[in-house]
């Protein structure tokens, strides 16, 4: 699995650079694959309520643990 360099713990994390990272493009169909894999990620890890995966409307996603 890829690591995303501008992943950070308690940090917002801005969309477009998560979908260039991991995807080299910041389209349309790229946007909704990350939306699927968000919702994905935050059903896997809502078995543990100290982790957090916001979403910062307009800006990206902020991790929390």
């Amino acid at each position: 699995m890829q690591k995303l360099r501008s992943a950070s713990v308690n940090e917002t994390n801005k969309r477009e650079e998560i979908l260039l990272q991991l995807w080299k493009s910041d389209d349309y169909f790229s946007g909704r694959s990350l939306d699927v894999f968000v919702s994905r990620l935050r059903k896997y890890l809502s078995a543990d309520d100290q982790i957090s995966l916001s979403t910062i409307r307009g800006i990206g996603f902020e991790f929390k643990y």
